[in-house]
């Protein structure tokens, strides 16, 4: 789902911050074309004829991490209580968000020899965190367990709250956690939940310093400020 829309290509979007929310429905295959392997499909993984895919998979949150993106998590379906505050952390967010979601499709892909069928997903899940969302500074309670927790204030006011269920995981550090992702991925283990978060990140609006409201709506006056500034910016450039 996206939040603004700007020209510029996909691969380019979050390195520049743009502010937008990727949510990616990954269930590994292409159910439109009858079940053949989609690029996210897992080497090893048999399809429902039973053919076996032998060509590695992009690992589209790694992807995410390398490309720049601010926020990046993955969730299940199947995991209402975890995938929800991802999705509303990310639309909080301000730069560019993306998250994962393994959903299994019950027509193409949800049989014994996926590994994105619910049964393998359920079984091979690594959860680093459980993340709560308020939408403002208000009482934050906590169902959770005992673990340690990590409060990520965002820019509209809204809060994050990490609870920890691997308390080694650091969401804030980039590189640790593309090495983390690829360890446990060598296991045959899904990592999910919020994988990085910059907390500090600034959308493209905050790099060209642009104004709030939409151009199309600015008067003469803002769009032409005279000779006078004209001339400073020709002489800027020169």
């Amino acid at each position: 789902m996206a939040r603004e829309k700007y020209p510029t290509t996909a691969p380019l979007t979050p390195r520049r911050g743009v502010n937008l929310t990727y949510i990616l429905e990954n269930n590994g295959v292409y159910g439109l074309t009858k079940g053949q392997f989609s690029a996210t499909a897992d080497a090893g993984s048999k399809s429902k004829r039973g053919v076996v895919n032998r060509d590695a998979p992009v690992d589209t949150v790694s992807l995410a991490l390398q490309l720049g993106a601010s926020y990046v998590a993955r969730s299940f379906s199947g995991d209402k209580k975890q995938l929800v505050p991802l999705i509303k952390g990310a639309i909080a967010h301000q730069g560019a968000a993306f998250i994962d979601i393994v959903s299994p499709c019950v027509a193409f892909n949800n049989h014994e020899g996926s590994t994105k069928s619910y049964d393998y997903v359920r079984e091979h899940n690594a959860s680093v965190n459980r993340l709560d969302f308020w939408p403002t500074r208000d009482a934050i309670q906590v169902d959770y367990q005992d673990g340690a927790v990590i409060d990520v204030p965002q820019h509209d006011g809204s809060v994050l709250r990490l609870r920890k269920t691997h308390p080694e995981y650091d969401p804030l550090d980039r590189v640790k956690a593309l090495n983390y992702i690829a360890e446990h991925q060598a296991k045959g283990e899904l990592v999910t939940g919020l994988l990085y978060i910059h907390p500090d990140a600034d959308d493209l609006h905050a790099h060209l310093n642009t104004v709030d409201m939409p151009f199309n709506q600015l008067g003469a006056k803002q769009l032409c400020p005279g000779a006078a500034v004209l001339e400073r910016l020709n002489a800027a450039l020169r």
